[in-house]
Formats: C-alpha cells, sequence, structure tokens
C-alpha cells in the first residue's frame, strides 16, 4: 500500500530482498489516497479519505458517482510512489478485490499500462475451491463471493485486451482469516484438478500478531500466525511460481 502506515518498512525490505517480487495493493477505499483529495473528489466524498466501507464504494460505484479518469490518476499516484522509492513492480491487485468490478478495472488497467505493469491478481475462486472450503465463512460472504462469480468472463476480457498476465484464478478467498488453516490448506492442495498448466494465486495473510495488529480494523487478526506456521509447514517442497514467469509464458 503506497500510503500504508509502515510504507517505508515495506520498502526497506523489499530493497533488502532484489529476489523478492513485489506489487501494488491498489487502495481505493478503507484508507488515504496519494493525490490530493480536492483532485480526486469523487473517491474522496469526505474530502479526506477514501469512504470507509466497500459497501458505500460499490453503491456509489453503480450510482455512477466515481469517475473512472479520478481512479486511473489515483492508481497511477500509488505505483508511481512505489516505483519512485525503487520498488520493481511485477503485478497489481487492490484492497478489497475492488477490481472484480469492470468500472473500476479497466480504469486500473490504463494505470497499469502507463506504469509498465503487465501483471494483475485474477481475484475470482474457482468453483472447486469455494466447494472444499464450503465452512470456511459466514453463509452471507461465501454469497457474495459466489455472486461475483458473474463477472468473471469480462474480467478476462478485460485483461486479455490490455495485454497484462493473470493467473486461472485465486484460492482461499473464502478461508483466509479461519483458525483451521492447516486443514483447509491441505484440503485445497489435494482438491486441485489437474488442468494443463494451471496457475493458482493463494490468498493469505500470514503475520506475527502484535500490540500494533490489535489496533488495526480488520477480522484478520489471530489468523495471521496461524497460516504464517501453516505455510511454513505445508509449503516446503512445492514449486511456487513468480509473477515473472507467468508474464513470460503470455509473451
Amino acid at each position: 500500500m503506497a500510503t500504508g502506515t509502515y510504507f517505508e518498512d515495506a520498502v526497506a525490505v523489499a530493497r533488502a530482498n532484489p529476489g523478492l517480487e513485489v506489487g501494488c495493493h491498489v487502495l481505493l477505499v478503507d484508507g488515504t489516497p496519494v493525490l490530493p483529495p480536492s483532485q480526486i473528489p469523487t473517491l474522496c466524498p469526505d474530502r479526506k479519505n477514501f469512504r470507509p466501507t466497500l459497501t458505500a464504494f460499490v453503491r456509489d460505484l453503480f450510482a455512477f458517482r466515481i469517475r473512472a479518469a479520478e481512479i486511473t490518476a489515483e492508481a497511477m499516484a500509488q505505483m508511481e510512489r512505489l516505483q519512485a522509492a525503487g520498488v520493481r513492480l511485477s503485478h497489481f491487485d487492490t484492497h478489497k478485490h475492488t477490481h472484480l468490478f469492470s468500472g473500476i478495472l479497466r480504469p486500473l488497467l490504463a494505470a497499469a499500462r502507463a506504469c509498465h505493469i503487465s501483471a494483475v491478481r485474477n481475484p475470482f475462486e474457482p468453483d472447486w475451491a469455494l466447494r472444499v472450503t464450503r465452512g470456511s465463512a459466514t453463509r452471507l460472504r461465501r454469497l457474495a463471493v459466489v455472486a461475483l462469480r458473474s463477472q468473471h468472463r469480462a474480467f478476462q476480457r478485460a485483461v486479455a485486451g490490455a495485454g497484462l498476465a493473470t493467473t486461472s484464478g485465486t484460492l482461499g478467498v473464502l478461508a483466509t482469516g479461519t483458525l483451521e488453516v492447516r486443514a483447509t490448506l491441505r484440503a485445497l492442495l489435494a482438491a486441485m484438478p489437474a488442468e494443463e498448466s494451471p496457475t493458482w494465486e493463494l490468498v493469505c495473510h500470514p503475520g506475527y500478531p502484535d500490540a500494533a495488529l490489535d489496533q488495526v480494523r480488520t477480522r484478520l487478526r489471530a489468523s495471521r500466525g496461524e497460516e504464517h506456521r501453516a505455510l511454513l509447514e505445508l509449503l516446503p517442497g512445492m514449486k511456487l511460481g513468480t509473477w515473472g514467469e507467468l508474464t513470460a509464458q503470455g509473451q
């Protein structure tokens, strides 16, 4: 996040690990912009910050109260801030997966092309993964994730038209944040279909719970330590791909 509280720390980690691929987590909701709010009034209706909730953002998006040009401008400002700090961006994604919607995706793709970013997260979870993680989320959250799959074909067309690379989909959208993550990860890996050259991204939030995290408004607190331990236990021995390899395959 270009305006994250620990931006400088994250940049330092990226610089110290030049082989680590880093993406821009574009922020359009629940945070602070890079540009002055006066330049992006439809993104910052209170003239200070973005809308605090995804619900309010989506409501105003479908009411045509958000300008595409402002999305492109703010996204470029965020991407360029990271690049100016010396971070080479391998891809981009969005906070709360706002780029699920075509009205957000297209101006973001324009920003990515202008900033020479060649890949984007595919935020849609496949049906087989949703079945495996059936009990990993509330009924309302599950219904929302399933319903939003209606946007998947439009996403694929837009990304292909912009010439960016992406994955076959994302795993763990429903499962991340649960305390049964070890069992869930095992189930996802076992259920993964033997398709021809599929590429999946795993959504996860590993970390070290501490006093600073307790002050953040998020449901992802206690689960961070569990996810960290699960990944260390289950992923050794697996070949993990990179965004660079994905981009090269599309060339």
